[in-house]
Parts: structure tokens; sequence; C-alpha cells
């Protein structure tokens, strides 16, 4: 029991300096030390993001604190929460539109279908997955973003190689409470620069 809640109160400190610990809001992105993208897709994508966002926020501006939107390659990948199930229809509608998007993930939830509890919990899940990746040899913890959401784990990423992709899934999968991973994790070949 000691052992379970020193690794809690490390995972929570850890958060608090890594970054975004908030359910639904993604992490500040892929650190450019390990980033495979080229500078040029960076910068793409970083523009797509910046262009959902500013459309987002003009047409409700809660969506700046409710949503968040990660673009990796020109995929983008939604989170966060809203009040009807209308509002994440046309939020998907924005992101399709948004010039260049190749696909886009939801992990959009209704408000109210969650509560206290369940978000502490999904904070434990989500603080001891990012723990797990930081301390494993064979992942890059900086290239990944997770959101839980009532137990499902959406990991959000680039993986260096297929065994990183199955090895950070197996991670999510092995913590306690995890409903269900959702994983949306690219590998390095599959970036459309890359393709040949």
């Amino acid at each position: 029991m000691r052992k379970n809640l020193i690794l809690i109160l490390f995972s929570f400190l850890l958060l608090s300096c890594v970054g975004s610990s908030s359910v639904g809001i993604f992490g500040s992105g892929v650190s450019i030390a390990y980033d495979p993208r080229t500078v040029g897709m960076q910068i793409d994508d970083s523009i797509m993001q910046k262009n959902l966002m500013g459309r987002l926020a003009l047409k409700d501006k809660k969506y700046i604190l409710d949503l968040s939107t990660k673009v990796i390659d020109g995929n983008i990948f939604l989170s966060g929460k809203v009040n009807e199930p209308e509002e994440k229809l046309k939020i998907i509608k924005m992101a399709w539109e948004t010039k260049g998007a190749r696909s886009v993930q939801s992990a959009v939830t209704i408000k109210g279908k969650t509560n206290f509890k369940n978000t502490a919990k999904d904070v434990l899940i989500t603080s001891q997955l990012r723990t797990a990746l930081l301390f494993n040899k064979l992942t890059k913890s900086t290239n990944y973003t997770i959101d839980t959401i009532n137990g499902k784990v959406y990991i959000f990423g680039i993986a260096m190689t297929k065994d990183e992709k199955k090895k950070v899934i197996s991670e999510a999968n092995e913590i306690h409470g995890v409903k269900d991973v959702i994983p949306s994790i690219l590998l390095v070949d599959e970036l459309s620069r890359n393709k040949n």
C-alpha cells in the first residue's frame, strides 16, 4: 500500500513538472529532440492546429478551455467536453474543413456523463501511464499525448518502431482501471513526407 502511495505522489509531482495534467487537455506537444517529423511538417501541423483553435474560439470562446487539438502529419486529434451532441458534430465538421486535414479523430465527450470520482481516476490513470512511459527505455515518452476519459485511454503520437507502438499500448492496458485503450499512434514510416 505504501509503495502505491509513493508511486501516486511521485506521478502527480512528475505531472506538475512535465506539463498538462488536466483531463481533456492535450500536453504541450512532441519534443523537438525526439520528433521525427521534418521542421516543415512541424510548422504545417502547428499552423493547422492554430487555425482550427482560432476558428473554434471564434465560434464560442468557451472552446479555448473546453477543447484541445493536436495535429500530427495532417491528422487532427480532438479532445475535451461539450454540452450537447450537436456541438460535438459541429466541432468534428470544423476539423474536417481545416485545410490540409488528412483525418480527424475525436475524444470529445458530452458533459454530465462523468463525475468527480471518475475524473480523479482518469487523472491517476494518465499519470501512471506517463510515468511508465518515462521510465521505459523502449519508448520516447515525449512523443505521446495521453488523454483519459471515463477509463478510456486515448494515446496520440509517433512511434519510432512497431515494437515501441506495441509497448506503449501494452503499458496502457496493464494499468488498473483502464476500460479501453484507443491508440492513434503513427509510425515514423507512415508520415506522409517519409513515404516514397
